[in-house]
């Protein structure tokens, strides 16, 4: 047998946090919130022999999602030590390290490795066969022995916790704490501000005109009026009307947490995009994001027609509107300028924003097709006027469907070479290996024909997990046809408003029917497993599940956000609310300006949850800050 060297560190697979290889390196950074100090480090992956007697451990500086392991053998012959993430479905074991035997009875040999801490793992010891196996998931910066012994020819292996592990969540409860005594506090405030006692004293300090601006600002009054929504899609109507604050509050509150998780999330595995199938916190908002777009689209159209615009004026805007944002995503925000100055040879074309434009653009031509301007001369006494805001738009509906069939007819029938036919699978040691260049079946293969491997994603976060090799893009060609359902699901709800303005009960009851119908053919599709189904939950893929299950929380939130901001005028929608009505500017600066203070600066420690946590919460606090400032300014970005 080849002597090990001690400290040899093998390949690891790029941006893999769960690996568990001897001596890795994983250069983790970013941020934290509000003076929390709570911090945690993780490390790098040793791996050592002894050479006779016990073994002499050196000190391991671990780093972020890392533990220390120490694997003693009492065998007469070497072990081999192998593990997979439980978040693998079907993928093959990863070795991690070869460990020779007892040098003599009472000496065991021994090899330190540094281990993932954010899933749980099943290790695997194995020496001419399969000696045992055994689940475990170990804690961040713990310290942890795992003894392999034979009692009677019968061999035991053994987990000891060495030195406990750290709490690396106390940073989110401090930072929930800090954020609920701020609104607590400012609830407090406002409520004290329209006590009359407290009016009146005001009005004598400041005078009328200015107490009455300070006490209705938007800080302390829900029940605001403005222009109509538009969700900066199109320009406002000439007459005004009531805009309802539930709205931008919902976009506000999916651009908020995407601009969180963009900027790191405080570098928790939940707070960043699933792997493959499954859903994480991040894997949420951009959905909820095309989803009150096309709710927003609904509103728009319908006033733009009341005050008189024509549809092919509205058709010519609404393509403009889109290249821009197409335009802006190539251009302005394409994650290639990591890699220096744009060329063509790398030019990423798919993207956040060039997925809202093509959804925006087939979303609204559709519903400018077969929108009504006014909709109070319609009848409500036939039998099937319940069904009005569906049956009245059935062309556009059949559209939508025809586009889903395209879907599924690709997806599951299309040919893929070297692929099994209507793969799903993240390739790589996903299906034991057996598809390792078939990343996302159809989806993968029409982006790398159409686009070519160099105009897409190149680091799909499928890497971190199942150690693929294969290119692509999240935002491909074949999930766009599932984000126009997404926004065309979003669109109904905005019709729904349209269809009942002032029927609170009727709205709401109606978004929770569609929630409820959404639901479950969310749970048929998935069989409610995350890797059994006929078609799994997938961001990466936009898989018809994932609309659907995302869909359904989208109709949920928004009853809730509905009821409390603009039926019940218990929140005003803040500070939510302003970043909502500004919400390309704070999407586009948020990507140009991540790099500059104060949105990033260097850490005292970028090993440590805490650290990063602030960062990223100081980060987008600051943007909620800008958006304020903005909206009591009166300045918009529209495009």
């Amino acid at each position: 047998m080849a002597k090990r060297k001690p400290k040899r560190r093998p390949a690891a697979a790029p941006d893999s946090r769960e690996q568990m290889t001897q001596t890795g390196t994983h250069h983790v950074c970013l941020p934290a919130v509000l003076g929390l100090v709570v911090a945690v480090c993780a490390a790098p992956l040793t791996a050592e022999v002894s050479s006779s007697g016990f073994p002499h451990h050196k000190h391991q500086v671990l780093r972020m999602d890392e533990a220390s392991l120490t694997v003693y053998n009492e065998l007469d012959s070497e072990v081999l030590v192998s593990w997979m993430s439980e978040r693998c479905y079907q993928c093959l074991y990863q070795q991690l390290g070869v460990v020779p035997a007892g040098s003599s009875p009472g000496q065991p040999g021994s090899v330190d490795f540094v281990v993932g801490t954010q899933h749980a793992v099943t290790l695997k010891i194995n020496s001419a066969q399969e000696l045992c196996r055994f689940p475990f998931h170990f804690g961040e910066h713990g310290n942890y022995s795992l003894w392999v012994k034979s009692d009677s020819k019968v061999v035991n292996c053994s987990m000891v916790t060495q030195a406990d592990p750290v709490n690396s969540y106390i940073p989110i409860l401090v930072a929930f704490l800090v954020f609920a005594g701020l609104a607590l506090v400012s609830a407090i405030g406002k409520t004290i501000l329209r006590l009359d006692p407290v009016r009146a004293l005001l009005f004598r300090v400041a005078g009328t005109m200015e107490t009455e601006r300070l006490i209705n600002s938007e800080l302390g009054s829900p029940g605001r009026t403005g222009t109509p929504v538009t969700d900066n899609i199109l320009p406002p109507p000439p007459s005004p009307s009531k805009r309802l604050r539930s709205l931008d509050t919902f976009r506000g509150i999916s651009l908020v947490i995407m601009v969180f998780v963009n900027y790191g999330g405080g570098r928790y595995w939940f707070f960043r995009h699933e792997s493959w199938n499954g859903l994480t916190v991040a894997d949420l908002v951009f959905p909820w994001f095309v989803f009150i777009m096309g709710t927003s689209t609904a509103l728009s159209i319908n006033a733009l027609l009341r005050a008189g615009s024509t549809r092919c004026s509205l058709l010519r805007k609404v393509a403009w509107r889109s290249a821009q944002l197409f335009i802006i995503g190539v251009f302005i925000i394409n994650p290639n300028y990591c890699q220096g100055p744009l060329t063509w040879d790398n030019l990423r074309i798919p993207g956040v924003l060039q997925r809202l434009a093509c959804s925006y653009l087939v979303v609204a031509s559709l519903d400018l097709l077969v929108a009504r301007g006014h909709l109070d001369v319609l009848t409500t006494d036939a039998w099937w006027s319940p069904g009005l805001d569906v049956l009245l738009y059935w062309p556009a509906w059949l559209c939508v469907l025809l586009l889903e069939i395209l879907w599924l007819c690709l997806t599951f029938l299309l040919p893929v070479p070297g692929c099994p036919t209507g793969y799903l699978g993240p390739g790589g040691i996903g299906d034991m290996g057996l598809y390792a260049n078939c990343t996302g079946g159809a989806a993968g293969f029409l982006d790398r024909w159409l686009l070519g491997e160099s105009h897409i994603y190149q680091t799909p976060s499928s890497r971190v997990i199942y150690a693929t090799r294969m290119p692509y893009d999240p935002e491909g060609v074949l999930g766009s046809i599932n984000s126009i359902l997404m926004a065309f699901l979003g669109l109904q709800a905005g019709k729904i408003i349209l269809h009942y303005r002032d029927l609170h009960r009727s709205i709401m009851s109606r978004f929770l029917i569609w929630g409820l119908f959404l639901g479950v053919i969310s749970a048929v599709l998935t069989k409610c497993s995350t890797d059994q189904g006929f078609i799994p939950v997938n961001k990466n893929l936009w898989s018809l599940s994932y609309v659907t299950t995302l869909a359904c929380f989208a109709y949920v939130l928004l009853v809730l956000v509905y009821y409390t901001v603009d039926v019940k005028r218990w929140w005003s929608g803040a500070p939510f609310y302003y970043p909502g009505m500004n919400s390309i500017l704070v999407y586009v600066g948020h990507e140009v300006f991540e790099e500059y203070f104060p949105f990033r600066w260097r850490m005292a420690n970028s090993q440590s949850h805490a650290e990063h946590l602030t960062q990223n919460l100081v980060a987008t606090s600051c943007w909620v800050l800008i958006s304020y400032v903005l909206y009591r300014k009166k300045i918009f970005w529209k495009i």
